[in-house]
């Protein structure tokens, strides 16, 4: 086995884990090339089906290729998809773009209060119908007790602390001090009544084994991660005016590979293009704690 056989492995093996272990469980995709290549897996995992619904946090400010992408898949892979949004802040324009708020609590409300509430089923969920191609109300408002997430610790600060099995209170708060050993593979499963749980497939993966990999499996990414002839492409996709692209030329996957590979973004972050991240001074440990992705 080579290096992305053994994280292939992994991860695999993870999400086998999580879907015996714990009851009603969900994975967020974010679109981005992480949580895609984590959904790949989980085909992967499954012989074709994934078995866990799919959740995306719609701030309604996702860049148009995004949401696109999104749906495309969703219907070709025949995806169990759903959405949830703070409808009741969008319908108010408090937000970063109407100039309501700062970045950091925009993403507060946006993504980290919409994440709770949606996954512990407070505010609603929308589901896409296969029949009807459209996204409808959905009436099963269960909390999921679990959610994997395409995290990585090479990405950013906190992300270092998350464990393979991370806990969460009820209310999805995290406490970074209180977290379980995982020791030579072994992963602390059995949590007490009413945790909520966040589980992180690649938590071990780099930026280049992500894109090594999408190069060996062909899989199927949104369009804004490559050079438009614009010289400019995106390392990190979020919300459009929050989220600014890398000078770069690489229009294909492999020259993606090539460029990581020159160390030409070596000492810069992944999400130095993101504005919440500065804002937070760098990290989202904050955020995090409160339950962001």
């Amino acid at each position: 086995m080579d290096h992305l056989d053994k994280l292939e492995s992994r991860s695999i093996h993870i999400l086998r884990e999580a879907y015996s272990e714990f009851n009603n469980i969900c994975m967020l995709w974010s679109v981005g090339k992480d949580s895609t290549v984590m959904l790949w897996l989980a085909r992967k995992a499954f012989f074709g089906h994934v078995p866990i619904p799919l959740v995306h946090i719609d701030t309604s400010y996702m860049i148009p290729e995004m949401i696109k992408h999104r749906d495309k898949l969703a219907k070709e892979w025949r995806l169990d998809m759903i959405y949830g949004q703070d409808e009741e802040t969008l319908a108010a324009g408090e937000t970063f773009p109407e100039g309501k708020l700062s970045h950091l609590e925009c993403c507060g409300r946006l993504k980290t209060a919409a994440l709770k509430n949606t996954l512990n089923g407070n505010w609603h969920r929308y589901r896409y119908n296969h029949n009807k191609d459209q996204y409808e109300l959905d009436s099963n408002r269960e909390p999921y007790t679990g959610v994997i997430v395409g995290a990585r610790a090479d990405e950013e600060g906190s992300r270092s602390k998350e464990r393979y099995f991370s806990p969460r209170d009820r209310n999805n708060d995290w406490d970074i001090g209180d977290q379980p050993p995982e020791f030579w593979d072994q992963y602390k499963t059995d949590f007490a009544p009413g945790t909520h749980v966040r589980i992180h497939p690649l938590l071990d993966w780099t930026e280049l084994d992500v894109w090594e990999y999408i190069q060996r499996e062909k899989i199927p990414m949104v369009s804004l991660y490559f050079d438009q002839g614009q010289g400019k492409r995106y390392r990190s996709l979020g919300c459009a005016p929050c989220t600014e692209p890398v000078e770069s030329t690489a229009s294909t996957v492999d020259e993606v590979v090539a460029e990581l590979k020159t160390g030409k973004f070596a000492n810069i972050a992944e999400r130095d293009g993101r504005a919440q991240d500065k804002e937070d001074g760098g990290g989202l440990e904050e955020l995090r704690k409160d339950g962001y992705m």
